[in-house]
């Protein structure tokens, strides 16, 4: 197989159309456990050189001999090469390639003695007598029965890895998707891909729907069977609450949902779907909403359990107000009557929370409930939903804050808590900040863990956006009226003076900004109506005039926030300009239309419980490797993970994101974008959250006529929860 060389500089694609071709490996280059990314080296007949195969594949040994599917490039460091499509182990046809393939580790306990040993004895029948005859082992001069045991274990094991990975790929499944597979159902793969392919929707990571609908097609399920509308329903219910952030949908929404997902459904078919699903348990009924069955015991959870948190007894703070005098001589501080009206509260309460925008003293009031509990020697944890959202409160505290994962010590390998009802949070106080991100999953656990008689007190400003996850727990305890609730509004003359925090007020009031001609302002209102215009005029803010007027790094200092995902002025539009203007050159690689750099800003998309890290958690590109395909992101607090090309899709460039993906976060500088294009996403609160993000600048870049859309917008996509209802219902007397 001719592999012509080609002028270039970076790797490319030298033949267009693909190679099948038979290699006999030589070696393994590299390779890792936890990847399904290989290197080999490999003869071909006929050609003098080894050849360099590259891809994701099931693992060889030296010795196997291989059909491989591929194209030949030339790579700008490692020259000529074959990128695998698809490699299948075919058995060793001399007898040197089969006693190199026995010795080379796959069978556990044969070496090079032991291979010589089993090809001089069985020639080329080998891998028969291994497979069919494994008792004639022990006929072997050195082996005994024992031995031959052992060696007929390791070659039976290795053999079922190796047919179960061979007949997944034979489904169209990837690699890293098939290692996946394995993993959780071990041998049972190719008969949970045969008969139950939706099963993988729900239980394997990277496989959804539309995957698991693929494989079904191709083991011949019909469109209309029950476990495929019953699959498409459970996928439209999930979407609900992962993508949509509900608690529960009505039927009307879900069965719609649905129909599109399937591609078409009778009602009929949905309705004894539906039925089936009910019997079943996977999804419960109430009030003509329905729930997914782990979101309903959640929400049912939380509410009986803030209740009893709401009724416990707590052990009196004595005279509040004499220690709050104690505490405003001693420092200084003058409260204002609702700050003082918190702390107090927090006293005599075990359930409290306290809520309010920007420049209004949140932070002071947790100071002065630190000291008021201080005085009182009761013990304080301090937690946020995020990592940056825990570090602000700790550098604002000047006390330790953590994630409430730490707080609740998560466990990766178990992808539990183990701080929970038979293990509290050891403390007498539990303050949580940046209360609006909580989830109803992550509240559920929280309340758990909280034992009789320790104080709750959220604090978070309710008007921002809901949290990303299913659930508005903060908006639900207010409205539901079982918690007190302080309200915040008097803004400090300091904050006052500070044009972000005056409009982000007048923004929640649904009034117009202020925009001001003065160049030490920190808020600027800069008018664009075309999308192409106003990514432009993003770039040059963030490139040139941001940094040079302001002092700030374009990259780690200014974030660029916009309502959509896609379009002209979306983050991924804005990011591929921001990427090429601000990080053009570096080791990089490609995956989904994406490239990741060396030095990019980049977000995660999904938890990763192994890793510590967390949707929305932004990072730095540290290195990348192009021959292994992988690259290494540097988080805060020291936190690092590895990506193989399998785990991209776990990330995505963060020189731009949505505004619901900065809930928590704060940055020395935002440019928010809103236009007309965005109008489906235009409401109040998401302007709101995305100017409070800024904490020296904001730059909103509007359409005009969309921020008087968003501004008399209330609230768009309400949550739909039965949170508050319940709540009111558990607090009413037995």
């Amino acid at each position: 197989m001719p592999l012509r060389r080609a002028s270039c500089y970076v790797s490319r694609v030298t033949e267009k159309l693909e190679a099948t071709f038979e290699a006999e490996v030589l070696r393994v280059t590299f390779e890792r456990e936890d990847s399904t990314f290989r290197v080999i080296k490999a003869s071909i007949a006929g050609r003098k050189e080894p050849v360099t195969i590259i891809g994701h594949f099931s693992r060889v040994s030296p010795g196997a001999l291989v059909r491989v599917r591929g194209v030949p490039e030339i790579d700008r460091t490692h020259g000529e090469q074959v990128r695998a499509l698809a490699v299948t182990e075919l058995a060793p046809r001399t007898l040197k390639g089969l006693e190199r393939y026995l010795a080379s580790g796959i069978v556990k306990g044969v070496g090079d003695k032991t291979a010589k040993r089993l090809v001089e004895a069985f020639g080329m029948k080998t891998l028969e007598i291994l497979d069919e005859h494994p008792e004639r082992l022990a006929e072997v001069p050195g082996i005994s029965r024992a031995r031959a045991d052992q060696i007929a274990e390791g070659w039976q094991a290795q053999r079922e890895v190796r047919e179960v990975m061979i007949a997944l790929q034979g489904y169209g499944v990837s690699a890293a998707l098939a290692q996946r597979i394995f993993k959780r159902y071990g041998a049972r793969a190719p008969t949970v891909v045969s008969e139950e392919p939706y099963r993988m929707a729900m239980e394997v990571r990277g496989i959804g729907f539309s995957t698991a609908d693929k494989i079904a097609q191709q083991v011949g399920i019909a469109k209309d069977a029950p476990e495929r509308i019953q699959a498409g329903l459970l996928q439209a219910l999930s979407d609900s609450t992962e993508g949509g952030g509900h608690t529960c949908v009505p039927k009307d929404e879900w069965t719609r949902a649905a129909d599109a997902l399937l591609g078409g459904a009778h009602e009929r078919d949905l309705e004894n779907a539906i039925r089936a699903l009910l019997l079943a348990g996977h999804v419960v009924e109430e009030k003509h909403a329905f729930y997914t069955r782990a979101m309903f015991a959640a929400e049912t959870r939380l509410a009986k359990r803030l209740v009893e948190i709401g009724k416990s007894h707590v052990r009196s703070l004595g005279d509040v107000s004499a220690l709050l005098d104690r505490y405003e001589k001693a420092h200084g501080v003058s409260l204002a009557k609702e700050q003082r009206d918190a702390v107090v509260r927090a006293g005599d309460s075990a359930l409290l929370v306290i809520t309010g925008g920007p420049g209004v003293g949140k932070t002071t009031v947790v100071r002065a409930l630190l000291a008021l509990f201080d005085a009182a020697r009761v013990p304080v944890r301090l937690a946020a939903p995020t990592g940056r959202a825990a570090k602000r409160l700790q550098e604002a505290s000047k006390r330790d804050a953590q994630t409430l994962h730490r707080l609740l010590e998560f466990d990766p390998k178990r992808a539990t808590f183990q701080r929970m009802a038979s293990r509290p949070i050891e403390t007498g106080v539990v303050i949580v900040d940046e209360a609006s991100m909580i989830d109803l999953p992550l509240a559920d656990s929280l309340a758990q863990a909280i034992a009789p008689g320790t104080r709750l007190i959220f604090v978070g400003d309710v008007d921002q956006l809901p949290s990303v996850g299913p659930g508005a727990v903060l908006r639900d305890v207010i409205a539901s009226g079982v918690a007190p609730t302080v309200r915040l509004t008097h803004v400090f003359r300091q904050a006052a003076q500070s044009l972000i925090v005056e409009n982000a007020h007048l923004i929640n009031a649904g009034r117009n900004p202020h925009a001001v001609r003065d160049p030490n302002a920190d808020f600027f209102v800069v008018e664009r109506r075309d999308p192409v215009s106003a990514r432009d005029t993003v770039l040059e803010l963030v490139r040139d005039r941001i940094p040079r007027r302001f002092g700030l790094d374009p990259v780690r200092d200014v974030q660029v926030l916009t309502p959509m995902h896609r379009g002209d002025a979306g983050a991924m539009a804005l990011n591929d300009s921001l990427q090429a203007a601000l990080n053009p050159h570096g080791a990089s690689i490609a995956r989904g239309g994406k490239t990741f750099r060396v030095r990019d800003k980049v977000m995660q998309l999904k938890n990763d419980y192994d890793h510590d890290v967390w949707n929305g958690d932004i990072g730095f590109v540290a290195s990348v490797d192009e021959e292994a395909e992988e690259l290494v992101v540097k988080f805060d607090e020291g936190r690092e993970k590895k990506y193989g090309v399998s785990d991209l899709d776990d990330l995505t460039l963060a020189y731009a994101s949505t505004i619901h993906k900065s809930q928590g976060s704060e940055y020395p500088a935002v440019v928010v974008v809103m236009l007309s294009s965005h109008f489906v996403m235009l409401s109040r609160n998401l302007l709101y959250t995305g100017v409070t993000r800024g904490k020296k600048l904001v730059v909103l870049v509007c359409d005009p006529r969309a921020l008087s859309v968003a501004l008399k917008e209330a609230r768009r996509g309400e949550r739909r929860s039965m949170l508050a209802e319940r709540l009111r219902e558990c607090s009413l007397p037995r």
